[in-house]
């Protein structure tokens, strides 16, 4: 039963006016403001005694109606509480946008107060839950800057999810990341005044398929000697992006207490610039025993994860996924919405790029072109941490990673931004999360069956 004291918004397909079940006078109210239902509108009705009774909200077109455009209504209402009333489609994924939608970043200044929602009646509150905790908690980590989020507060994040989701948790830092064989993490974060570290999160049964989850946390990225102009940092503070969404991702499978034994193995640095940073030219032993020259020091997230995934292939995972805000090249590509995915498994990629475009996550079909492997040739190491051409180069990220893939049943790679550089359906402007609920509902259809 609808709670009586949220205020109604009722969603109006375009030219259906007059099936909204209003009355004459908020009928002539809507005609006199022009409202027809245009996609993402939002007209409030006026009461009896001059106070707001319900507010209108364009649905748009039936036809190619996007599944997260009730996350409009969440950004746009005032605060308050309201209900759902007309055609808004799948109510749990309605309601998974309207919060998201309504999603702030208030750390640095008073909050806002924003829009709740009471669920509607067939929508499943803990998917609701657990999916908006889990692009939140992702959000929340890439918008606070690295002042409050270097590798000591990121690790400190870490164990406060790990307690919260009952996971355990082993760190490896500073020197000891030598002695444990993790070369490369500790060479792109020994410049930094807060040493580099490998954190390793486990959780589930053992007897379960092994899923394991890599994601890049860089806090920071200078660049290093290679470095950056002041306009290519000035969002650098999203380079633990890929560590970020893998944490959302996590979160997720162990809510929906998934039957996978999972791993989650963040390798958190600092590419700093100092005195101990390491240098183009530099030749870097790595975990997998490959020697690794270095064509940038600003290639350094291929550098962490190739280590993080030699130790996660160790064990040959069923399934091993990495996230990195990794490439410019990428965005190049297909732009800030549109990570590209490289999959050793063609058919398990198509369907994770089907349940995408359902849950308005998209991703899309990247090529592992092995006729660009000899762009990483170097004349004195096994490979380059950059190609040599100057194109293809998430391609070529993606071809330097998978060398470090050897055991896993499949492997996937995704190419992330990150951020939303403007606003979209559930999606505010900022640090965003980007192939959780794609990811998730794989996972879940994939080993729940």
């Amino acid at each position: 039963m609808a709670n009586p004291t949220a205020m109604p918004l009722i969603f109006v397909t375009e030219g259906a006016l007059d099936g909204a079940g209003l009355d004459k006078g908020q009928h002539a109210w809507a005609l006199a403001h022009g409202f027809s239902g245009q996609r993402g509108k939002l007209l409030a009705l006026p009461g009896k005694h001059g106070d707001i009774a319900a507010w209108l909200f364009g649905a748009g077109q039936e036809e190619g109606r996007a599944p997260f455009l009730a996350g409009l209504a969440g950004a746009g209402l005032p605060e308050g509480t309201y209900r759902f009333e007309g055609d808004y489609g799948d109510p749990t994924l309605a309601a998974i946008a309207f919060r998201l939608g309504a999603y702030r970043f208030d750390r640095y200044r008073d909050a806002k107060p924003s829009a709740n929602l009471i669920l509607p009646e067939k929508a499943d509150e803990e998917e609701v839950d657990r999916q908006v905790e889990a692009a939140s908690l992702a959000r929340d980590l890439i918008n606070t800057p690295a002042n409050d989020l270097g590798p000591d507060a990121l690790e400190n994040a870490t164990r406060d999810f790990a307690r919260r989701n009952g996971m355990d948790i082993r760190v490896t830092s500073g020197d000891d990341l030598l002695n444990a064989n993790f070369p490369m993490i500790h060479a792109v974060g020994r410049a930094s005044a807060q040493p580099p570290r490998l954190i390793d999160l486990s959780w589930g049964d053992e007897a379960h398929p092994k899923v394991t989850l890599v994601g890049k946390g860089v806090t920071f990225d200078t660049g290093g000697l290679d470095i950056k102009s002041a306009a290519g940092m000035l969002l650098m503070k999203k380079d633990m992006g890929g560590a970020a969404n893998i944490l959302g991702l996590a979160h997720v499978i162990v809510s929906a207490k998934l039957p996978v034994r999972l791993r989650v193995l963040l390798p958190v640095v600092e590419n700093a610039i100092a005195g101990a940073a390491f240098r183009p030219g530099d030749v870097l032993r790595s975990r997998a025993g490959m020697s690794v020259e270095i064509g940038n020091t600003d290639a350094e997230g291929r550098l962490i994860l190739a280590d993080a995934l030699a130790l996660a292939d160790e064990e040959s995972p069923d399934l091993l996924i990495d996230m990195a805000t990794l490439t410019g090249a990428a965005r190049v590509a297909l732009g800030p919405d549109l990570p590209p995915v490289y999959c050793t498994d063609a058919t398990l990629a198509g369907r994770l790029f089907e349940l995408g475009a359902g849950l308005e996550d998209p991703l899309w079909p990247m090529p592992l072109w092995s006729h660009y492997e000899s762009q990483l040739n170097s004349k004195i190491a096994d490979m380059n941490n950059t190609g040599s051409g100057g194109y293809a180069g998430s391609v070529i990220a993606a071809l330097f990673l998978r060398r470090f893939v050897r055991k896993a049943g499949t492997w996937l790679h995704l190419d992330i931004f990150g951020w939303a550089s403007e606003a979209r359906p559930g999606r505010p402007f900022g640090g965003t999360d980007q192939g959780i609920r794609a990811l998730y509902a794989l996972i879940r259809e994939h080993y729940s069956a």
